[in-house]
């Protein structure tokens, strides 16, 4: 069961990220600029986050189940308009639906989590994630190699058999759970904002993940139209291949993990803002093209995905200490944020691009980074910080307001 759902969290975080690697075949499919068709990434991105605020409340309203199944056919139908799109505004408009409605990998985390006893917790939330991270990165690689043999269409095409023939799957595998809220759906969609005004540190590590996606997203968006522009005058599968290498952060992702067990989020979020640091001064070498610049393309998009994913671990293991009574509402809070930055770097990346080409892109992932990496200092070692971080995760873990699920034959999980 546990794998059926880290396939789901893939199948459904690679429906965000595929179009990166194949947005100059899109171009030169429907005959419109490069910068045009980077649009098609924005749009998914922010249909994603729309997603976020609109949808993922509801997994504490309604029955897991059968939200995923409907979400994943969604998707699914999504995904098949978006392969038949006449013209670049069907296929943003097609890409914004995909991107509404692939927010299952955000309803699968709670539950997995209902599904197991306590101390199995932690270990089903790295399978997801590894999933996730494996979906993300993977899909580049998918999309950039069987677009260069079928066209661009046929990445979307075969994504939507996927995720029609995983809803199939999940109808049948997934258990009866019962909905751990009543509240009114507006309700439901209020809470996180509370949540944002009176918990600060929800607060800094939504600034933290926002930024640094930014400049992960910006970095990707842009790197397909360097590797396809005259620097280099590679194809869409030279991104999915560069992306391959960055699945070497499903490794780095547990181990991460543990350090945040040992150390603390607080040290484990600085080394990686210095992480995008470093990544930002490395991936400048790539504007110089030839295999110098290629492996330095090669690294340094290897160190920010390790940095990004990492410091996801350490933000989530601070977020979720806060509040153990409403992870969800938090989670909806925190990933909101993130993708919000992740939007807006996809845009800004592109904007950079065509005025100061990749060299402002770099700049622009080294100034977003100094940024968080500012207002982390300032939280470490502002007076009284590390006695209520002490504080804060010396706090017993409360597991009254989670779901119970109840799968067929009534017996609960926590009693096998």
């Amino acid at each position: 069961m546990i794998l059926i759902l880290a396939v789901t969290c893939a199948v459904a975080v690679g429906n965000i990220y595929f179009p990166q690697a194949i947005g100059p075949l899109v171009a030169a499919g429907l005959h419109v600029s490069p910068d045009s068709a980077a649009a098609v990434v924005t749009a998914t991105q922010v249909g994603y986050t729309a997603g976020m605020v609109l949808l993922v409340p509801l997994g504490d309203r309604l029955p897991h189940r059968s939200f995923l199944v409907v979400l994943l056919a969604l998707t699914g139908l999504a995904l098949l308009a978006a392969g038949c799109a006449p013209a670049l505004p069907a296929l943003i408009a097609a890409s914004t639906l995909v991107g509404l409605t692939a927010v299952g990998a955000q309803i699968v985390g709670p539950l997995a989590v209902g599904l197991v006893a306590a101390d199995r917790q932690g270990a089903v939330i790295g399978t997801l994630l590894s999933g996730s991270t494996g979906g993300m990165l993977l899909a580049r690689t998918f999309s950039g190699t069987l677009g260069e043999w079928l066209g661009w269409r046929a990445p979307y095409l075969i994504a939507a058999v996927l995720a029609l023939l995983l809803a199939t799957v999940l109808a049948f595998a997934v258990p009866t759970t019962t909905p751990s809220s009543r509240q009114r759906y507006t309700a439901l969609l209020a809470e996180p904002l509370r949540l944002l005004r009176t918990e600060p540190n929800l607060r800094r590590s939504c600034f933290y993940q926002a930024t640094v996606f930014a400049g992960f997203s910006a970095v990707w968006t842009c790197l397909a139209l360097l590797l396809a522009g005259p620097t280099y005058g590679l194809g869409a599968q030279a991104v999915g291949t560069i992306a391959l290498v960055g699945a070497a952060t499903m490794v780095c992702t547990p181990l991460a993990g543990r350090l945040v067990d040992r150390y603390g989020p607080d040290p484990v979020n600085l080394v990686c803002l210095l992480g995008v640091l470093v990544s930002a001064a490395i991936l400048t070498l790539g504007a110089r093209g030839g295999a110098l610049g290629l492996t330095s393309l090669t690294l340094g998009t290897l160190l920010l995905d390790t940095a990004m994913q990492s410091g996801m671990v350490a933000n989530q293991v601070r977020v979720y200490a806060l509040r153990p009574d409403a992870r969800s509402r938090l989670n909806t809070a925190y990933m909101t944020c993130a993708y919000l930055g992740g939007s807006t770097g996809s845009w800004l990346g592109i904007h950079v691009w065509s005025q100061a080409g990749w060299w402002g892109v770099c700049v622009l992932v080294a100034l977003l980074a100094a940024l968080a990496l500012g207002r982390h200092l300032r939280a470490m070692y502002a007076p009284g910080a590390s006695t209520a971080s002490a504080t804060l995760f010396r706090q017993p873990v409360s597991t009254a307001s989670q779901p119970t699920p109840t799968p067929p034959g009534g017996r609960s999980p926590r009693t096998r």
